[in-house]
C-alpha cells in the first residue's frame, strides 16, 4: 500500500540515517551562504560521512564537489533526494526523480516543506518519503545521541 511509504516514526527515520549513503541536495547553497540551513545541513552530513551531490543551476562547485544543474543530470545513481525548496516548488524535483533510471529510495522534504501531491506519486512508485522533517535535527536526535 502506498500509504506505508509515507515516512513518520523515529524507528523508519533512523533505518533511513543508516542505509543512505549518497544524497542528492537540490536548492543546495554554496558558501557564501554559510549560515543557511541549505548550506550547512548539507555540510554537517558530508562531516558525518554521508556523500553529498549538490544540486543548483546557479552554482559550479560547493564544498568541494561538482555542482549539477538537475537532478536529471547527476550522472550517478543516489539513495535520496533532499529537497530545500519551498513546497510549491516541488512536484517537478518528485516527477524529475521519477523518471530516472536509478530511483532514490528516498525523497526528504525539510522542515516546513510538505506535498501531499508530490508525497503520493512518489509512494505510488515505491519511494519512501519523509515530509516536514529537518534531516540535521533527526539525524542529532536520532543517531549522534544514541
Amino acid at each position: 500500500m502506498w500509504h506505508d511509504y509515507l515516512i513518520e516514526g523515529d524507528e523508519d527515520i533512523r533505518q533511513i540515517l543508516h542505509d543512505v549513503k549518497k544524497i542528492a541536495v537540490i536548492g543546495m547553497k554554496d558558501e557564501s551562504h554559510e549560515n543557511e540551513a541549505s548550506h550547512t545541513v548539507p555540510a554537517y552530513l558530508k562531516e558525518h560521512g554521508y556523500e553529498v551531490i549538490p544540486v543548483n543551476p546557479e552554482c559550479k562547485k560547493i564544498l568541494g564537489k561538482q555542482c549539477y544543474d538537475t537532478l536529471a543530470s547527476v550522472d550517478e545513481p543516489v539513495d535520496a533526494v533532499l529537497v530545500f525548496r519551498s513546497p510549491a516548488k516541488v512536484p517537478p524535483h518528485a516527477k524529475e526523480a521519477l523518471n530516472l533510471s536509478h530511483k532514490p529510495a528516498v525523497f526528504w522534504m525539510q522542515a516546513g516543506v510538505r506535498s501531499m501531491e508530490s508525497a503520493h506519486r512518489l509512494a505510488e512508485a515505491g519511494i519512501k518519503v519523509v515530509q516536514d522533517h529537518c534531516i540535521y535535527s533527526e539525524h542529532l536526535r536520532l543517531i549522534r545521541q544514541n
